[in-house]
């Protein structure tokens, strides 16, 4: 197996190249933001602005500003900054409105609404981590003080919301649950999506690991990490399905075997993160067998960055880089969970 420093190494370059893609190719110098609609070479080939993917991007180039040396360049955070004010200046529906628009035109104008609270939760994480790397209180969500109790309070409700998904004596991980907790009927209740499933399973394991919470930690990753994993992953093809049915059924998702890109990158940051938590070595070999497939199959040694979506066989689908669900966000937020954790890991000895 490779070391954790060779690891390092190859997530730090990897990173890199994912980085400098959308640094080449996405920056909008007329009206600011990013385009997100990218072909395999960079072009943009549409240039409607989502929203959501705009707050992310903020996200991404303000974290790895303040958290990552090599990444503390001028334009990284002027990129961010122009990111933030178009979303300041046009994300609203209307003046005052807490509601955000989807999609954009180009140069900031609605041309999409969801009923999604996508749009607003990603503008408010992108500006605030704008707010904490250019150290501008005017970005951030609140001023760090008197609502620190809520804060855990609402992180605790969403815990226990996490929690209702995990159904059958804590052996599948529903994607849909009724309001109070129980398994639905038909094929919606029987839905499995391992990729929410395992990026739940981290953010959990990170919740109970705060609260010094050791049964609940081992439970998401027994049954948030583990378990989908074991169910998700492709015996004939490797790689994780995009859907699958609690029962053996075959899904009604359309793509339901086809291999995206975002569950393979949370897969390496649970893995990572599972492996730090109890050191146990088969955490470590899952986490090579996931990052194996998915630099062979994902990632591009040409443009840079990774493919969105393969076949079963893990043959590129579709050759865009980006679109209204693939931006700058799940590559370089995990790549950089993953290099913090390895850098870790290797301190520790």
């Amino acid at each position: 197996m490779a070391s954790l420093s060779a690891w390092r190494e190859r997530v730090a370059a990897e990173l890199d190249a994912a980085v400098a893609f959308w640094e080449r190719h996405s920056h909008d110098p007329q009206h600011g933001g990013f385009f997100s609609c990218l072909s395999r070479d960079g072009t943009v080939y549409d240039e409607t602005k989502y929203v959501w993917l705009q707050g992310r991007q903020v996200w991404v180039y303000s974290r790895l500003y303040r958290k990552v040396p090599r990444f503390r360049r001028p334009e990284i955070l002027e990129a961010a900054r122009a990111g933030g004010e178009f979303l300041l200046r046009c994300a609203r529906l209307e003046p005052g409105s807490p509601r955000a628009a989807f999609a954009l035109s180009r140069d900031g104008r609605p041309a999409r609404l969801q009923r999604t609270v996508f749009s607003e939760v990603f503008c408010a994480l992108g500006l605030d981590e704008l707010g904490r790397a250019a150290g501008e209180p005017r970005y951030r969500l609140r001023d760090g003080g008197g609502d620190d109790e809520t804060l855990d309070e609402l992180a605790a409700w969403g815990a226990q919301r996490l929690l209702a998904h995990l159904q059958r004596g804590d052996s599948v991980v529903l994607e849909n649950v009724s309001p109070d907790g129980k398994e639905l009927p038909g094929s919606m209740g029987r839905l499995l999506n391992p990729g929410h499933a395992i990026e739940a399973g981290w953010f959990l394991l990170r919740f109970a690991q705060r609260r010094g919470d050791e049964a609940l930690a081992a439970r998401a990753i027994a049954g948030f990490i583990e378990g989908p994993l074991r169910r998700g992953w492709d015996p004939e093809h490797g790689g994780l399905f995009a859907f699958l049915d609690a029962d053996g059924h075959c899904p009604t998702q359309l793509e339901w075997s086809m291999k995206l890109w975002w569950p393979h990158a949370e897969a390496m940051v649970a893995l990572l993160a599972a492996y730090a938590h109890d050191r146990r070595p088969e955490r470590l070999e899952a986490f090579q067998r996931v990052a194996d497939y998915t630099f062979d199959k994902f990632r591009d040694p040409e443009h840079g960055e990774w493919f969105g979506y393969l076949s079963r066989e893990g043959n590129v689908a579709l050759t865009i880089k980006g679109g209204p669900f693939k931006g700058c966000f799940h590559v370089a937020r995990a790549l950089h969970m993953c290099e913090e954790m390895l850098e870790e890991l290797l301190r520790e000895g």
